[in-house]
């Protein structure tokens, strides 16, 4: 039987358990979804215009940007077109859950290489690899620590790294780590079988429209063009994604919300007692006393939906959304009343 991925509780409360920008989306994005009059016609299938902006904005050419429904589509379109049955993926863990899920569904075999201090582990990785590694998939920052690779470590992975061998690197917080962490971008100029995935569900906020994209040199991005579903991003998804690229206002309002989050959550987490993973993300990896599962149900019970560690392979952590200032706090109230408790 297959793994199922495991999803996250829509529930009344304070909702920080699928990292989305408490300050909702672009109004940019917002006005350019609410001018599309006619949804009868098919949208161009090529994406032109789209694939053009993002690709001058990230440097790269119109040849390297594939577009997916969300960046998960794009994970799977990978899997699907490089890996064969009896053949492993290198991945870490705990990592994003899709890319385990992913190649199991395609007769593989995931190699699971474990964190080191909430990491991933590059030098492990390397020396995970076979004769039948075909993929190395690494999430950075990592889901679900929030921690990420330093650049010249990432550099000097990739250095090392067979030229045969497809690396995917998903990239879908990287507007919120800070510039000495890995850009994996800029290996697409200059490591052909490097697949660079992004998303606009997290720091524009779009996570209902379901617009992802991926960077990889032209031989590669062909290959997946020819495996990847026609029609696959909606007329809304494009509108919004489009306007979204004109919106930095928000992007730099949402980077200053989500450093204003951490540095009121970290102090507050240590004069607690408690510890999380240093997070380059939108999200943190709260160690608790007791195990995951019963914290996270005694926090559902204060009103508070986080992840449990649990169900993402990371026991004895949660990982919460940096929230709203509000949200962050009624979820260190709550954590508050329930440390004596756990503790007891």
């Amino acid at each position: 039987m297959l793994e199922s991925y495991q999803r996250a509780a829509f529930v009344d409360g304070v909702r920080l358990a699928s990292n989305e920008n408490p300050l909702g989306t672009s109004p940019k994005a917002l006005a350019a979804v609410r001018r599309i009059a006619d949804l009868s016609r098919y949208v161009d299938d090529s994406y032109v215009d789209i694939r053009e902006r993002l690709a001058e904005r990230h440097g790269v050419l119109r040849e390297n940007v594939v577009l997916g429904h969300g960046s998960n589509e794009i994970v799977k379109l990978v899997v699907q077109t490089f890996v064969r049955a009896g053949e492993e993926a290198v991945m870490a863990v705990p990592s994003f859950a899709l890319f385990r899920l992913a190649v199991l569904e395609h007769g593989g075999s995931p190699i699971e290489v474990p964190l080191r201090e909430g990491v991933s582990d590059l030098d492990a990785m390397l020396a995970a690899l076979t004769p039948r590694t075909r993929l190395v998939l690494l999430c950075d920052p990592n889901n679900p620590t929030g921690t990420a690779v330093q650049r010249a470590d990432f550099h000097a992975f990739v250095e090392r790294l067979p030229p045969e061998i497809v690396l995917v690197v998903d990239q879908a917080y990287r507007e919120y780590a800070a510039t000495d962490c890995a850009d994996a971008t800029d290996e697409v100029r200059r490591r052909p079988k490097t697949v660079v995935l992004r998303t606009m569900s997290k720091i524009y906020g779009l996570a209902a429209l379901r617009f992802g994209y991926a960077f990889a040199d032209e031989e590669t991005v062909a290959t997946l063009e020819r495996v990847r579903l026609p029609f696959n991003v909606a007329a809304t998804a494009l509108a919004g994604a489009a306007a979204a690229l004109d919106d930095d206002a928000f992007l730099r309002r949402s980077i200053a919300c989500n450093e204003a989050g951490k540095s009121l959550i970290y102090p507050a987490l240590a004069a607690l007692g408690l510890n999380a993973y240093p997070t380059q993300a939108n999200f943190y990896a709260l160690a608790v006393p007791i195990a995951a599962t019963r914290a996270y149900e005694d926090l559902l019970g204060e009103g508070i939906v986080v992840r449990n560690g649990d169900s993402l392979r990371m026991p004895g952590r949660l990982r919460i959304t940096i929230g709203a200032e509000n949200e962050n706090r009624a979820l260190l109230a709550a954590l508050s009343r329930l440390l004596p408790r756990w503790r007891a």
